[in-house]
């Protein structure tokens, strides 16, 4: 780790990501205690974690891939054993029960649960002690399709019906960006980039996509206007400039006597963002925010 400091806002989904070997599951661990830093110190809410380790660990859930569960017991009897470890009070168990939507099949046996409805469980776990932060780590793991469609409608709606701040780790790219509100970025321990979504899109290079029926002509004359422009077989791809804009373009190509068949604006995906940030770290290529 190069001094990794993160700010996660109150009541967001934080999307933690790296490639593996990143440093995720080494940060992850050193958050919940697990594991000792080489050097330097863990904070969290802006208070040291060697000095203050119960009371801070006490504002915290987590859920770490698959939820470790009592399949001969019913998931409130597996709820009820987790209870008494923390201290909660029993009504507790009845309110994370709906906040997962699992009160209907709470006396059933785990054993007979779907692996949906077991992680569902260890989001109520994770839940019982009312934590401040919730962290996960890779929670879809192992899962369905309906499994991650339940997990990642979960995740959405926890800050706003528990007012509980979600830090999520996960290396499905697509799921994270369809439920974080905020995102981190890392790459061999260093900050890449942390901010919003919003702010990822404006960071991102927007292309123009346009399909023509004679694209080396097509290419001939927008090289002209535009800065960037590249060809793949009836496609050219280009980066907006000035005056090298979609209305411009279509002009250009139109009293030319050049068919536009297709032209879009497209922003690049996290997928693609994150590939360009990752694939050659060094100081040259970060979008750190601090």
């Amino acid at each position: 780790m190069c001094g990794l400091s993160l700010n996660v806002p109150p009541q967001s989904v934080y999307g933690f990501l790296g490639p593996n070997g990143a440093g995720k599951s080494t940060t992850i661990r050193m958050m919940l205690g697990l594991q000792r830093p080489d050097r330097g110190a863990i904070s969290l809410f802006g208070r040291p974690l060697k000095d203050e380790r119960i009371a801070l660990l006490k504002r915290i859930g987590s859920l770490v891939e698959s939820p470790s569960l009592y399949l001969h017991l019913t998931g409130c009897e597996n709820l009820e054993v987790h209870r008494r470890y923390l201290g909660a009070p029993k009504r507790s168990i009845e309110d994370v029960l709906a906040t997962v939507d699992l009160t209907s099949v709470g006396d059933r046996l785990v054993r007979h649960y779907s692996s949906g409805m077991k992680q569902r469980l260890g989001f109520a776990q994770a839940l019982l002690g009312d934590p401040e932060l919730l962290v996960l780590d890779e929670p879809t793991n192992g899962l369905d399709p309906a499994g991650i469609h339940e997990v990642r409608t979960l995740v959405r709606s926890i800050p706003k019906r528990r007012g509980i701040t979600v830090f999520l780790s996960s290396h499905l790219l697509s799921e994270v960006e369809q439920v974080a509100t905020n995102l981190a970025i890392i790459s061999q321990g260093r900050l890449m980039f942390e901010g919003t979504r919003e702010e990822l899109r404006q960071r991102s290079k927007q292309q123009i996509i346009v399909e023509v029926d004679q694209p080396e002509r097509a290419y001939a004359l927008l090289i002209r206007f535009c800065r960037t422009v590249t060809r793949e077989g009836n496609s050219l791809k280009i980066a907006p400039d000035g005056d090298c804009k979609p209305a411009q373009i279509n002009s250009i190509l139109v009293k030319e006597g050049v068919a536009v068949t297709r032209l879009t604006a497209q922003h690049p995906t996290l997928e693609d963002f994150f590939l360009e940030l990752t694939s050659s770290p060094g100081p040259e290529r970060e979008y750190a925010t601090r």
